[in-house]
């Protein structure tokens, strides 16, 4: 089974494949690298794209993973919105909770890398007017969290990210 992949990086957005059985979020959970063929890479400076035949990315260096098409949201969330620096790009989406989740009182954090986000909206920091691509639903990582604004204190969701504020964004609706 191919599975395939859309991912942003610090370099730019990355595609490929990924062959196995193992669904996307449950390899971005347990792999310390995913092994993709035909990968290409759009550089953010808008240079030319680079194509190989299989290539090894680190996880890390992903910083938002596109969900497949039919995953489905968290039944029952609560959504908050959120807007997330992370590398070069600034994300607007929705964070699912749980009803009543108070994160000053949970005893659940997040295990794994990557969390979710529902109706999200990526643009570029650098150049905010450029353009947008938005995507139902995407993982972040929320290691390489640099700053974000939420209704919420995430601290344990984003330990590396400073809290800049309440949000006053409210995400584009999904394609």
């Amino acid at each position: 089974m191919l599975t395939e992949i859309e991912a942003y990086t610090g370099a730019g957005v990355l595609h490929g494949r990924l062959s196995g059985p193992d669904r996307l979020a449950d390899l971005l959970e347990t792999l310390d690298a995913l092994a993709l063929e035909r990968p290409s890479l759009e550089p953010i400076d808008g240079g030319p794209r680079e194509t190989q035949t299989r290539a090894v990315v680190e996880t890390d260096d992903l910083l938002l993973v596109v969900c497949p098409d039919g995953t489905s949201a968290p039944i029952h969330a609560s959504w908050h919105p959120i807007s997330i620096a992370i590398g070069p790009f600034q994300v607007i989406g929705e964070l699912p909770t749980l009803p009543g989740y108070d994160p000053g009182r949970s005893l659940t954090r997040p295990g794994g890398p990557f969390v979710m986000l529902g109706r999200v909206t990526i643009v570029l920091r650098s150049a905010p007017d450029g353009g947008r691509v938005e995507h139902a639903f995407a993982w972040i990582n929320r290691y390489a969290v640099e700053s974000y604004e939420a209704d919420l204190d995430l601290g344990a969701f984003f330990p590396g990210g400073r809290p800049t504020g309440p949000t006053s964004l409210s995400p584009a609706p999904a394609s």
